[in-house]
């Protein structure tokens, strides 16, 4: 009994250390590189998922399609039941009536008629049948290269976003240093003008900087609330659940360093896709071609009729008299008014625009690629001329600073040099974002993006 109370504090310990052991790896579950972000995506993103449901559905077309050539067997029951009889007219005389020129009608049939038949087909030739299965295998190549072009597009969003919030959490957290850097300011100007030192309109000037330098904290924030929101739309993540990002944007530009984008027309879905729409063009104008051989099918039947003035007879097997027959059907195309010839001469034009528009779609790779080196080279030099600005700008702010503490300086001109520095900084962040955002094009011109 004595043991207890340590045994209960062990077991409290116990149990303290397992909650947040728990806690922190929900906290982890909760932080997101941007590979984790994209593979969320991936995942959960609607668009995604439906085209995984295509890839289910052309296979599931494939299926369908190779079900053609397999035996084709049904069974059926034809019931009949005669209300009125019809009669045959016969002469009178095959009844024994000497009458000349004398009929007499007579019912022919039964009140009652059954059939009980099994029915089945199987193809032996085809000469679309072979090209329609290929096609539909074909198909399902496409669905598959169209969800990888859906993941890139979702992969895409997803870095753009994820940037985005990267670049407006170091610009909120260069606005912090410099708010306090400027309440520090503020905060000795007013002892200066306390002590007769300074005048009151000092103060109030930087005060009024202040001001505007919070209000611009205050944008950020919103900035920042919208950019995660639109992250989580991204991922197909629920709006409310927490989410906080790993890394820092001076990460992804040292990652990115020294990137080009070349022509390789095989690393793009784009190609790929004009590839496989070729394919299945080709089997189209193959398959309308095939229109042109016969088609042999293999038949049979088996089954047992009856017939009775007696209902119940219907349902005894031994009133049942078999009948069974095979055979084959052949089926020669001889003249169909020329629609195979004018269905073969679109299935050519198809190819033709393919032709066309593969030519186009390599240009516009090449431009794309040109686009993006010019781009990131310009970025870069953009990118590089601000962050020189900006630290100019910060060494004016400081011998200003310095200066005006001095009193051989105004608080004018500290004021100026905030405002250069401002804009110093508004450009360092623009030049920043146009440097990443085109490092994810000139990814996107590669045909890289998910390799990253």
């Amino acid at each position: 009994m004595k043991n207890l109370p340590k045994v209960s504090r062990l077991l409290f310990c116990g149990l303290l250390f397992m909650l947040l052991s728990t806690t922190s790896s929900w906290a982890q579950d909760k932080t997101f590189t941007l590979a984790q972000a994209i593979d969320y995506a991936l995942q959960n993103k609607g668009a995604v998922q439906n085209a995984k449901v295509d890839i289910e559905i052309a296979k599931a077309r494939v299926g369908e399609v190779r079900a053609i050539g397999l035996p084709q067997v049904s069974a059926g029951v034809d019931y009949s039941n005669n209300l009125a009889i019809q009669r045959v007219f016969l002469p009178a005389a095959f009844l024994g009536d000497p009458t000349p020129g004398a009929v007499v009608a007579v019912p022919f049939g039964t009140k009652h008629s059954n059939s009980i038949a099994l029915n089945g087909s199987q193809l032996l030739f085809d000469g679309s049948y072979l090209l329609g299965l290929k096609a539909a295998q074909v198909y399902t190549q496409l669905s598959e290269k169209a969800l990888k072009q859906t993941e890139i597009q979702v992969a895409d969003a997803v870095t753009r976003a994820y940037y985005s919030i990267l670049i407006t959490d170091a610009r909120a957290a260069l606005v912090d240093q410099n708010l306090i850097r400027l309440d520090s300011m503020l905060r000795e100007t007013r002892i200066l003008n306390k002590n007769g030192f300074v005048e009151k309109i000092d103060v109030d000037r930087l005060s009024v900087t202040r001001n505007n330098l919070q209000s611009e904290r205050d944008k950020l924030r919103s900035l920042q609330e919208l950019g995660v929101n639109l992250l989580k739309f991204q991922m197909g993540m629920p709006q409310t659940q927490p989410i906080t990002l790993a890394g820092s944007i001076q990460e992804v530009i040292v990652a990115s360093e020294h990137q080009t984008a070349t022509s390789d027309y095989a690393n793009r879905i784009e190609y790929s896709l004009l590839n496989t729409n070729q394919e299945l063009a080709t089997l189209n104008l193959r398959n309308s071609k095939a229109g042109y051989y016969p088609r042999l099918v293999l038949t049979g039947r088996y089954g047992g009729n009856t017939a009775s003035d007696d209902f119940g007879d219907m349902f005894d097997k031994n009133s049942y008299f078999q009948f069974a027959g095979i055979g084959l059907g052949l089926q020669i195309p001889v003249f169909d008014g020329f629609a195979k010839k004018y269905k073969i001469q679109q299935n050519k034009l198809a190819l033709q625009k393919i032709e066309v528009g593969r030519k186009d779609l390599e240009q516009a790779i090449d431009l794309q690629v040109v686009q993006a080196n010019t781009s990131v080279k310009n970025a870069r030099i953009q990118l590089d001329a601000q962050e020189e600005n900006r630290e100019l700008a910060q060494e004016v702010l400081r011998v200003a600073r310095v200066k005006y503490r001095e009193g051989v300086g105004s608080s004018i001109e500290v004021l100026n040099a905030e405002t250069s520095l401002k804009e110093a900084e508004t450009n360092y962040f623009s030049a920043l974002y146009d440097l990443v955002i085109s490092q994810v094009d000139l990814r996107l011109a590669n045909g890289t993006l998910l390799t990253q």
